[in-house]
């Protein structure tokens, strides 16, 4: 088990930690969150002795790390997959760390097996790519079989059946009854891996509780409704008979009601009470990406802004009006029209305009002369028509004369 009892970490006048105390049980992995420059890994380097504490201890097994006897073989950790010298082969690293601790070389071969690079375990690695650099910081955690583990980040960099295979890992040594500390921004990963959460933000403990008792507490379930798209009769009617029941309902852009406050079943007697038609009624529960971002939207500490591209923007020529923002682009669950031909009208045409009969482009043919206007605009780009009349077309030249053929000569000199 890690322990941490009023961790507290200085810089100078930085404070990068200050008084943490929390505890990391083993049976289960324990996810490890919070915003860029919130204290995560300078945590994690005072948890094994890499940083000394400015106040408070922590400590692995009830003894801090450097106190530990053959801590190779008791903690196992992924800080940095980088820190390899990458003259050196997987194998031939793996083996100075086995040496130095003690570590049969056989075992060597078992953790190359285990993440995948037995067959590139005789090549250097600074010729390695981020994702297998990831598989070898993990082999080496992995080498002493030790029974409390940290990560940091362990699937940056890794393909989908790399962060599969890590995912079932961490679950695998957690129900060995082993002690896995794991840090992370993926939250959708994290959802799928951790069972706890401890959460900080600017060095200070923020939550430190299960992953559905998060998400229950910092975000709120609610219901999608949706009525016939034609009839909006219907959709007021059931508004009302919710909000008189004490729900909450929020329009949605996309004619759909989102409904707090009520119970599923109660909604749909309500529905049924007012002789409503409901075309959906379906629960949503946050995920734990929107309970995170609740909770730490106090304590981000780089924020970005709007891009207003000074001095890049091209002037609007005379006349032409600014583009005009698609309704609903930027908000959640807004998506980009298909292209033209994908479904649904490809052009829209003007008004007053013929069917068949293509609007004039900027690069379409100049109208015949006496031809009526069709109200567009002049084609700026098109050749102007004389305005007299058209000058008498010139003789064609006569085609020039044949040279007489020469029987005595051979065909192929002909």
């Amino acid at each position: 088990m890690i322990e941490a009892v009023g961790l507290t970490k200085r810089y100078g006048d930085k404070t990068a930690v200050h008084n943490l105390s929390f505890q990391v049980r083993p049976g289960t992995v324990t996810g490890f969150l919070g915003p860029n420059g919130s204290g995560k890994s300078t945590t994690m380097r005072m948890i094994l002795g890499l940083d000394n504490p400015t106040a408070g201890q922590v400590t692995i097994g009830g003894y801090p790390y450097r106190k530990l006897p053959n801590a190779a073989r008791q903690v196992g950790a992924l800080l940095d997959a980088k820190a390899v010298h990458g003259g050196r082969s997987a194998r031939s690293h793996l083996l100075c760390l086995a040496q130095l601790s003690g570590i049969p070389a056989r075992r060597v071969d078992e953790v190359l097996g285990v993440v995948g690079l037995q067959d590139v375990a005789k090549k250097r690695s600074k010729g390695f790519s981020l994702g297998m650099g990831q598989r070898l910081g993990i082999a080496a955690a992995l080498l002493g079989d030790p029974q409390v583990l940290l990560f940091d980040e362990p699937v940056n960099g890794l393909d989908p059946e790399g962060i599969l295979w890590v995912r079932n890992l961490m679950k695998s040594l957690a129900a060995e009854g082993r002690t896995v500390f794991v840090s992370s921004h993926l939250m959708s990963e994290m959802a799928l891996t951790a069972e706890h959460l401890i959460v900080i933000g600017r060095g200070q403990l923020l939550s430190d509780m299960s992953v559905r008792d998060f998400i229950a507490q910092n975000s709120a379930g609610f219901a999608r409704v949706r009525t016939p798209d034609t009839e909006p009769q219907q959709r007021e009617k059931l508004t009302a008979a919710l909000t008189e029941a004490g729900g909450q309902v929020l329009p949605e852009a996309d004619g759909g009601l989102r409904v707090t406050g009520l119970p599923l079943p109660q909604i749909s007697d309500l529905a049924h009470g007012a002789d409503v038609r409901l075309w959906e009624l379906s629960p949503h529960q946050a995920s734990l990406e929107e309970a995170y971002m609740r909770m730490t939207q106090g304590a981000v500490d780089y924020r970005s802004t709007i891009d207003q591209k000074a001095g890049l923007m091209q002037p609007l020529p005379p006349g032409a009006l600014p583009p005009t923002p698609v309704p609903g682009q930027g908000q959640p669950g807004w998506y980009a029209p298909p292209p033209p031909q994908q479904g649904g009208q490809p052009f829209a045409m003007p008004p007053g305009m013929p069917p068949g009969q293509p609007p004039a482009g900027p690069y379409a043919a100049p109208p015949a002369p006496g031809a009526p206007a069709t109200g567009q605009q002049p084609n700026p780009y098109a050749t102007q028509a004389p305005a007299g009349p058209p000058p008498p077309a010139q003789p064609a030249a006569p085609a020039p004369a044949a040279a007489p053929v020469d029987p005595n000569k051979p065909e192929d000199a002909r």
